[in-house]
């Protein structure tokens, strides 16, 4: 078992995320039965080869699963997937393909399995459901956890890997294209039930840590930490923490140099451009392509696209970023400037309103339109539901926004992540992912009364380094040691850690 002190993080911006008030993309009136039969219809396979985007065709396609009666063959009842009967097998099979790839979670499963470090834990989970998150899942039971998991984002769920998690007995709420209600009553139904009370939260977003904060005020009281990876969430977690509302400690795994460096930058550069080609069959030498974000997904994206021959822009509002994009080759622009020629448009900030209806409004026709980064609000798709444009479902996952000169504007899985929803992602990098968020789950979980407090910590060197070592095997790569003289020196002990906590 391993356990180490955390360095409380350095204090950061706080940005109006909304917190208090939980802030979704609610559609006008009239069009929500347009919506729900386009999240419905996004159901359907884009290509039959993509295992993110399989689903069975059945007559009851339409119903929702809440309406439908399921148990598992272990008779087993406490999940909602789309359909557990049909689709278990194959998804069973995806999940042991993933794991062919996954070293470095397999590694940590096989070497704390007999302690069983989390034993008695109760997990609620809120992550993208998929073949690599389902290893994780199995990982963390492995390890003595019990579990209770919902979806994250309404269209990246791969219903055969749900499927399967539930004919395995995991208690899983979620299905591809579940409306924004839906969301949270499969978040819901993870968090409020009787004789389980959780006590640590996996989350990517917020919206776990939301919920529980706002609606189940006793039980959050009770959890003993929260484990978070993504931008948002994380900002989410430091506005509680800047205000005193924040009462469990938390880790941010968002911001592990394995995450930032792995995760954000090698799965975005080649995710990204299998999102787009499977959704749009765009052939993508000589196209302008606007990058807003020079974050490790902006930069993996710009990388991308760079090698594709793509004559590639950056939309920057952080110097040091954009200097980097600038001695990477790139030329640094307002979105103003360039949104008229460009072919393509992906956003990877973060934040929301990157992109408004001014700029879908100037853009060329047959534009590409898509977010790589974990908000939804990225892309103002609100301003563009509107009498006046007509929307025409081409496939899984996307929209023609059409205005009324004829114009056209491409836009992919109503601007939520483009990856995920639109493709597959490379299951090593997810490895170095969820060995870190389960390094994080054991730490919290096992760490003495007293060495954190009501805040938010950053993942120590030690352990980020320690995953990395889980993964080198792979590579046959082995490691030059320090000698007694040289980590003398150098001030380090010859084991690591390497670098200093405050290194990113």
């Amino acid at each position: 078992m391993i356990k180490m002190n955390m360095n409380k993080s350095s204090e950061t911006a706080i940005c109006d995320l909304g917190f208090n008030d939980k802030q979704e993309a609610i559609q006008p009136s009239a069009l929500k039965k347009a919506i729900t039969f386009r999240r419905r219809s996004s159901a359907a396979s884009t290509c039959s080869f993509s295992s993110a985007c399989f689903t069975a065709t059945s007559d009851d396609e339409d119903v929702s699963p809440r309406e439908k009666k399921q148990r598992n063959s272990s008779g087993n009842s406490d999940f909602c997937v789309k359909n557990v009967e049909s689709q278990h097998t194959f998804g069973r099979r995806e999940i042991d393909i993933a794991e062919q790839e996954m070293p470095g979670i397999m590694a940590l499963r096989k070497r704390a399995s007999e302690d069983k470090p989390l034993r008695q834990a109760k997990i609620v989970g809120c992550t993208h459901i998929n073949a690599q998150t389902a290893v994780l899942i199995e990982t963390l039971i492995e390890l003595g956890a019990e579990v209770r998991w919902a979806a994250c984002n309404i269209y990246s769920t791969q219903n055969a890997v749900a499927a399967a998690l539930a004919e395995s007995n995991v208690p899983i709420f979620a299905w591809r294209g579940e409306t924004e209600e839906e969301f949270w009553w499969c978040l819901d139904k993870c968090v409020n039930i009787d004789g389980w009370q959780p006590n640590l939260i996996l989350d990517n977003g917020g919206d776990a840590t939301h919920l529980m904060w706002k609606k189940y005020t006793d039980a959050f009281r009770g959890i003993k930490g929260i484990v978070e990876e993504s931008v948002t969430g994380v900002h989410r977690l430091y506005q509680l923490s800047k205000t005193g509302k924040l009462t469990v400690p938390a880790i941010n795994v968002n911001d592990s140099v394995t995450r930032t460096k792995f995760d954000n930058f090698y799965s975005c550069k080649e995710s990204i451009l299998d999102s787009i080609k499977r959704s749009t069959d765009i052939m993508f030498g000589g196209k302008q392509v606007l990058i807003c974000g020079y974050g490790e997904v902006g930069k993996g994206c710009a990388n991308a696209f760079k090698g594709q021959g793509c004559v590639v822009y950056v939309a920057e509002i952080d110097p040091i970023c954009a200097l980097q994009a600038c001695m990477d080759g790139f030329r640094v622009v307002k979105l103003n400037e360039v949104i008229r020629t460009v072919d393509i448009v992906v956003t990877a900030t973060g934040n929301k309103n990157v992109v408004v209806r001014e700029h879908m409004d100037r853009m060329k026709n047959g534009c590409i339109v898509c977010n790589m980064g974990h908000s939804n609000m990225e892309i103002d798709i609100n301003s563009i539901h509107t009498p006046e444009l007509t929307w025409e479902h081409v496939r899984s996952q996307v929209d023609h926004v059409i205005w009324p000169d004829g114009k056209m504007i491409i836009l992919l899985a109503e601007g939520r992540l483009a990856n995920l929803s639109c493709s597959v992602i490379p299951s090593f990098v997810v490895s170095v992912a969820a060995a870190t968020q389960a390094l994080a789950l054991i730490e919290l979980y096992n760490a003495p009364q007293g060495r954190y407090k009501y805040d938010v910590y950053l993942l120590p060197k030690k352990m980020d380094e320690y995953v990395a070592i889980l993964h080198l095997p792979t590579f046959d790569a082995h490691l030059t040691e320090l000698t007694d003289e040289q980590a003398k020196y150098l001030g380090l002990n010859k084991s690591g850690p390497f670098k200093p906590n405050y290194y990113r």
